[in-house]
């Protein structure tokens, strides 16, 4: 299940060195320059490789080059500010799609926790809902450097309680089926 949890952050990583960066050094011209040649990078190096492009790097490289731009123009922060909603509710309806957390999960999942799988798909697209709105309240209420310390700290803290939570019941669930299909067998 690391695997899972490592494409997962792959596939946002733009947004989150978005949040990150401009956190740390409060410079939104260059968190925004960095987190969209991040974007483009990662999507290049996928076609060189001849790799499948999946939908969450899509979404994010549209959305981080979008509000950027835009931000760019009408000087406004709101725009890129706005842009993890988007993010977050497009990821949330991709997740809604019945076992798209199939490709993160190891063969031994796949084998005794199918339905568990699907649960937690579920379970993901929920929270970037809630992440989504938690955004809008905070892009139309907070000051630029209160908005991008919050979610900061809510996008990774939020998706890493989820991602052991996660592993915790599938392993503890799958041990136990598992053990009791030797048990029927035997």
């Amino acid at each position: 299940m690391m695997i899972g949890g490592r494409a997962i952050l792959l596939d946002l990583a733009s947004t989150l060195f978005f949040l990150g960066l401009y956190t740390v050094t409060g410079n939104l011209l260059l968190a925004l320059g960095l987190s969209v040649a991040l974007a483009l990078g990662q999507i290049g190096l996928r076609l060189r490789r001849r790799e499948r492009i999946d939908a969450l790097q899509w979404i994010s490289l549209v959305t981080i080059i979008g509000g950027s731009a835009t931000t760019l123009v009408t000087h406004d922060p709101r725009f890129i500010m706005l842009k993890p909603t988007i993010v977050y509710t497009l990821v949330g309806c991709t997740m809604l799609r019945q076992g798209w957390m199939a490709r993160y999960m190891p063969q031994r999942a796949l084998s005794h926790v199918p339905d568990l799988i699907v649960i937690a798909g579920y379970i993901w697209a929920a929270l970037m809902f809630v992440s989504a709105a938690l955004n809008i309240v905070l892009a139309l209420t907070t000051s630029l450097l209160t908005w991008a310390t919050f979610m900061a700290g809510w996008t990774v803290t939020s998706k890493i309680v989820l991602f052991f939570a996660q592993v915790v019941t599938m392993k503890a669930v799958g041990r136990r089926r598992a053990q009791r299909a030797v048990t029927v067998t035997a």
